[in-house]
């Protein structure tokens, strides 16, 4: 993957600084607070999913810090990316609803293709579903791999999640989305987070995750990918996977920290952390288009 230069990241941001989709308890400034990223030693993926970046102190400033809820997420630029997405994550955001179905959403680059029987890509909320509750909110959904949705964000997003809810205090969280020219699927995320109330002691983190998938090429421009050492097709039009809303719904059990999905009935579900355990109707695609894997146990 090519670095990432400090100028490249500055352009990203400010072509994302016009916020929407605001809701909370008090108005959010129309942008995102910019900030000066130096990305220029931010070296290429070697098998760490992540990598911390300004010493791991997010960019976030004294003016942004606030104790009332917020959310909010940038319109979509001309090619159809997600920007800056920024919130104030507090409990009073969290889901009290069941996960629903993203699968009507087609984010930039969602060019989905099956190796080793599962699909490279996942719909990755910038902010995640347990933080916020939002579903298919198409302005807070790239296309993100497997690896980068599991290995590379959901740790993060766990963390503060976690916190949260322990606490009940607010962690500042923004998640940027970096694209390299004018490619459709991302190269990574930068994401940062900061636990308001205890100015930091919490939760503190800035941290930039790759979008790759080891052992697969992909074509940041389009989508297209391939299996390592092939050549990766240039598609004529953009491939679609049959979207899950046509599948027939069915009652799962997930557990959001390990991220399996199982039936009802499931000896695993008896286990099961009530912390980790959302109910969901929906299709099984759209599951796994969400990173979650089957359990090996009721095999769903």
């Amino acid at each position: 993957m090519k670095r990432i230069s400090a100028a490249l990241l500055a352009l990203t941001l400010l072509c994302a600084l016009t916020l929407s989709g605001c809701k909370g308890n008090e108005p959010v400034p129309s942008s995102a607070p910019a900030a000066s990223y130096d990305l220029t030693s931010l070296p290429d993926y070697s098998g760490a999913p992540y990598v911390a970046v300004n010493d791991n102190v997010p960019y976030f400033t004294e003016e942004d810090y606030t104790t009332n809820s917020f959310e909010s997420y940038s319109d979509l630029d001309a090619l159809g990316r997600c920007g800056v997405a920024y919130a104030c994550v507090g409990s009073d955001l969290m889901p009290t609803e069941d996960r629903e179905s993203i699968s009507s959403v087609k984010p930039s680059g969602w060019i989905n293709v099956e190796y080793d029987g599962q699909y490279l890509y996942n719909r990755c909320h910038l902010i995640g579903f347990q933080l916020t509750g939002e579903n298919a909110n198409e302005k807070n959904l790239i296309t993100g791999t497997r690896y980068m949705n599991a290995d590379g964000m959901l740790p993060f997003e766990n963390m503060v999640a976690d916190y949260v809810k322990e606490t009940d205090n607010h962690v500042l969280y923004r998640v940027t989305p970096v694209f390299e020219g004018d490619n459709l699927v991302a190269s990574g995320v930068l994401m940062e987070a900061y636990s308001v109330e205890d100015s930091g002691e919490g939760v503190t983190f800035c941290v930039y995750a790759y979008n790759v998938q080891p052992g697969i090429t992909i074509d940041y421009a389009t989508g297209a990918s391939a299996a390592g050492g092939e050549e990766v097709p240039q598609p004529s039009a953009p491939a679609q996977t049959t979207s899950g809303s046509e599948e027939t719904s069915q009652q799962y059990v997930l557990n959001t920290n390990s991220m399996k999905f199982h039936f009802p009935d499931c000896s695993g579900v008896a286990s099961m952390s009530d912390a980790n355990r959302q109910d969901y109707t929906g299709s099984r695609q759209d599951l796994i288009d969400q990173g979650y894997a089957p359990c090996g146990i009721c095999k769903p």
